[in-house]
């Protein structure tokens, strides 16, 4: 097997308040191999866009990792100082925001925002970096690119500035780029060429794609692979339509039960009882024991450990206890 471009090894990050040590991501693993696109899904405050700032550096006081390991192409990058992982953003790794328009400048041009990222990376002359952005400009589908780079932030659409953005992310042919939510903010159309082009990273550049989304039709149109997140834990992990059709985890099966389909045989959507728990509030044993049906004394206790079933690894004691009853 060759190696994986981005493997996370049991990673924890706190957040220290006055009152306490506050866990947002508590024992994460996975692996990301070249030209994989793996979706990471979950509600809000499962941990989602922490782990993807996490492994790009960002995680600002009083914020902190507190434990695990993260490795690009092999080589450990959480622990190194601040400069280097600066030059290692961008270049290496890029970074698709949720919203466009905290990653562009709104007082200076596209093409000068891109020239600098690609100077800042690449060894290039001024003229070569202004043809590499128009390139880069027509790849993600901007229309007229040799006129549209002198335009500003403003005179873009959403669908557009989030293009211009994944052309900043890729300036620099990274190894891997982290997209948080990247098509959250856009009407469905767009979203599907946002996906498009995505998808096409892996395929034509070989990047190495974690996408960060709540939208379970995304991951299926996008990824090979899907993390389902809860309370700072991976809860299941296996290929996508595994996942989406035989869900292990009692969270994955209410979240995969909550997506409406067309069959004809309309049914009443799944509903998952209560709400993620608070940092300052996450239960023992497992995290989403209050919600599930099937819990019983060891869940209240005892942390569940992923366990492979196939394809796929569930973090789940319903398991644990089946596998035990068949030896």
């Amino acid at each position: 097997m060759t190696e994986p471009v981005l493997s996370v090894r049991n990673l924890q990050v706190e957040f220290i308040t006055r009152r306490s040590v506050l866990r947002a991501i508590d024992g994460v693993s996975f692996d990301i191999a070249k030209g994989e696109v793996l979706g990471v899904v979950g509600e809000s405050g499962a941990g989602k866009s922490v782990t993807g700032l996490a492994v790009i550096g960002l995680i600002d006081p009083p914020g902190r990792i507190a434990g695990g390991e993260i490795y690009l192409s092999g080589v450990r990058i959480d622990n190194l100082p601040q400069e280097e992982m600066r030059r290692l953003r961008g270049k290496r790794i890029g970074m698709i925001f949720q919203d466009p328009l905290t990653s562009l400048n709104p007082l200076y041009r596209i093409g000068d925002q891109l020239i600098e990222t690609i100077r800042t990376h690449l060894n290039l002359s001024e003229s070569a970096a202004r043809k590499r952005a128009i390139d880069l400009l027509a790849e993600v589908g901007i229309p007229a690119p040799d006129k549209r780079i002198d335009a500003y932030p403003h005179e873009f659409s959403g669908g557009m500035r989030q293009r211009v953005v994944i052309a900043l992310a890729i300036c620099a042919e990274p190894e891997l780029i982290i997209a948080d939510e990247p098509t959250t903010a856009l009407d469905v159309s767009v979203q599907a060429q946002i996906i498009t082009l995505i998808k096409r990273l892996g395929r034509d550049h070989g990047t190495a794609v974690m996408l960060v989304t709540h939208d379970m039709g995304v991951i299926a149109e996008t990824s090979a692979r899907v993390a389902v997140m809860y309370s700072g834990r991976i809860a299941e992990i296996g290929p996508v339509q595994d996942v989406v059709q035989h869900p292990l985890h009692p969270y994955a099966k209410g979240l995969m039960g909550a997506i409406p389909t067309l069959a004809s045989d309309a049914r009443r959507l799944m509903q998952i009882p209560g709400s993620m728990p608070r940092l300052s509030a996450i239960p023992t044993g497992c995290a989403f024991n209050p919600r599930c049906e099937f819990a019983f004394d060891r869940c209240r206790v005892e942390r569940p450990e992923p366990i492979r079933q196939g394809a796929q690894a569930v973090a789940c004691h319903l398991y644990d206890a089946a596998a035990e009853t068949a030896a």
